[in-house]
Parts: structure tokens; sequence; C-alpha cells
């Protein structure tokens, strides 16, 4: 029997199930059917305990997997965001570069559009004083032919009018020529054609002889005729006629006389006897009808000067009239030699030069005609 129930025993599972060796009457199967509900429910309960663990396990498990990649996948936008902030950052820094250059480039573009206005301007402004100092000296030229005309008109070549053509005249015929005055709108010295008679000597009695080294620097000035005073022959004349000639007692207005003598700016005019005691109140007026304004000396003065367009008139005597007359004669000489109005022999113009240098000397000595 012990081997029976060994047998038994390993036959019958050991877990969930109570067998009873000596079962009641009328319930033989009873414990034996509960045992085994008993077990089935355990067996359920520990399966469902297991896959509510499993589930659990799982969703942790699907928890972490998701966290992770949800990590990974902010990190990746993290980065994504950072390269974005860094290339709007970069963008943001060239769009300003961008401006400022565009800011630098419109302000260049003003200042060289200013810059090319104001060179426009200059440029015109030259050209305009360029046209009108051209239009001055075409008017200043056209008197000048005129009164050549004039000339010409009243002598011939077979008598030539020797009074109204002074480069003419032989030194024993040198006479003062009576005024000088300037036409107002050319600004342009006209010698006038009255001239004072005076018996000449005669031609035997005055003898004349070319001085070598007074010819010469005629002669190299007349090779290129220029009215700068630093070559020789105008630099001889200053030092020994011009300068001497119109030294007077007013040494700063004898400088103005002569800038103007040298810019061909000088106006003399007569003044009237019955003007005399009346005083111009629109120009002012130094010296007066008795007082000459460039000696400072009692003097009748019967002419006036004004230099260049100032409107200012000074009263001068004869005798600084003479002189001033000799001096502007001289400088219309050589300006007409300049401009290649003259047309005679070399020496004539030399000899024409020593009379104009003749009339300068005896005038600052004080000779001069009594119509002065």
């Amino acid at each position: 029997s012990q081997a029976n129930f060994e047998e038994d025993g390993q036959k019958q599972p050991a877990v969930g199930h109570w067998k009873t060796l000596m079962p009641s009457k009328g319930s033989k199967e009873e414990p034996e059917t509960g045992c085994q509900d008993a077990g089935g429910a355990d067996e359920t309960q520990s399966t469902e305990q297991l896959n509510v663990s499993r589930l659990r396990s799982s969703s942790v498990e699907i928890r972490e997997k998701g966290s992770e990649f949800l990590k990974e996948e902010l990190h990746k936008a993290q980065k994504e965001l950072k390269l974005k902030d860094k290339e709007c950052e970069r963008l943001s820094k060239v769009r300003e570069q961008l401006e400022q250059e565009l800011e630098e480039l419109t302000a260049s573009l003003f200042e060289e559009a200013h810059k090319m206005v104001r060179e426009a301007n200059t440029k015109q402004a030259a050209s305009e004083k360029q046209l009108r100092e051209a239009r001055g000296k075409i008017d200043m030229l056209q008197a000048e032919v005129t009164a050549l005309k004039t000339l010409v008109i009243t002598s011939t070549p077979s008598s030539p009018n020797r009074e109204l053509h002074p480069q003419l005249q032989s030194p024993s015929k040198a006479v003062f020529r009576k005024g000088h005055g300037r036409n107002k709108s050319t600004s342009s010295a006209m010698v006038s054609a009255a001239s004072q008679n005076v018996t000449p000597e005669p031609v035997s009695h005055e003898r004349k002889e070319v001085d070598s080294i007074l010819f010469a620097e005629f002669q190299a000035w007349k090779e290129s005729p220029t009215l700068d005073k630093s070559c020789s022959f105008l630099d001889r004349i200053y030092r020994e006629d011009v300068g001497p000639c119109l030294d007077f007692t007013k040494q700063e207005l004898s400088e103005l006389v002569r800038v103007a003598v040298e810019q061909n700016t000088l106006t003399i005019e007569p003044v009237a006897s019955q003007t005399l005691p009346v005083v111009k109140v629109s120009a002012e007026e130094c010296g007066g009808p008795k007082k000459c304004a460039l000696s400072g000396l009692p003097r009748t003065c019967k002419h006036r000067i004004m230099l260049g367009d100032s409107g200012s008139y000074y009263y001068i005597s004869p005798s600084c009239r003479a002189r001033i007359t000799a001096v502007c004669n001289f400088f219309t000489y050589i300006r007409y030699i300049q401009q290649g109005l003259v047309r005679q022999d070399v020496e004539l113009m030399y000899w024409e030069v020593m009379r104009l240098r003749r009339e300068m000397s005896l005038a600052k000595l004080g000779f001069y005609p009594s119509e002065m």
C-alpha cells in the first residue's frame, strides 16, 4: 500500500490539489472540486498579476524609451534652434553691414554730386569771367582800331599828317601832346589828336646818335615784347623815367596812380569852369579846384583823375597832369608795339621811344605846355 501511495503521489500533482485519504459519505467529489476551483483561481490571479506586472514593466520601458526619444528629439531641436539663431545673427550682421555700406555709398554719392556741382559752378564762373575779359579786350581793340582808322583817314602815304602820327616825327619836332583820356566803357588809352604847336629848331642844329646799350636792350625786347618790367629794357625805363615821373608828394596816391597807369585803368577828364565850385556828393573827391591832390600844394586844377571804376576823383595840377600824360603816352606806344599795330623799322621805333622818354624827363623836371 505504501508503494501504491508513492505511485499515486507521483501521478498526482502536489501543488494546488488536496486529496483526502478517507472521504466522508455523500461528499466524495465536493472537496476535490473545491480544491480544484481554488487552485484555478490562484493560478488565474497569479497570471493576471504576472500580466499586470508585465504590462507595468512594458509601460515603464515604453515611457523610458519615449522619454529618451523625446529627449533626443529635444536635443536635436535645440541644436537646430541654436544653428538657426546663429544663422539669424549672421544674417542680421550682414544686413547691418549692408545697410551701413549703403548709407556710406549714398553719402559718398551725395558728396561727389555736391563736389561736381561746386566744380561746375566754379568753372562756369571762371568761364564767364574769361568771357567778360575777352569781350573787354575785343572792345578795347575795336576802339583802338577805330582810332587808328581815324588817323589813317586824315593822312595819305604821299603826305602823312605828322601831327596825327607822332612816331613819324623826328626828335627835333617832338611836341607835347595835349590831353590824355580813356574810354570808360573799354578802358583803353587814346591820345588826343590835338597837339601843341611849337616852333621846331632847325634839324641841322640837333644831332643824334644811337646808344648801343639802349638799342640792344630795345631790340631784345622787340623780339618778344612784353609789359613785364623785369626785362632789362623796361626795368631801366621804370628806374630812370617812370618811377621818378610818378613820384609825387602823396606817396600812397602816387602808388595807386602808377598801378592804374600800368593796368590801363586811369581816366583824366577836364573840369568845366562853371562846375568847379560844385562838389559831387555821390563820389569822394580828394583835393579841390584850388588844391592838387598829388602834390598837396595850392594850385589851380583844371583836370581830375579817376582810378579804375572806384568813383573817387582826385584834382590834379597842370604839372602833375603833364607827368601822368607823358607816362601814359609811353605805355600807349609800347602797347601798340606789343599788339603789332606799329609797322616801322626798329630804329624808328627806338627813336620814338627815346622821344617819349625825353617827354617824361622834361615833365618830371617841371616843363609842360601852357595849355596844360
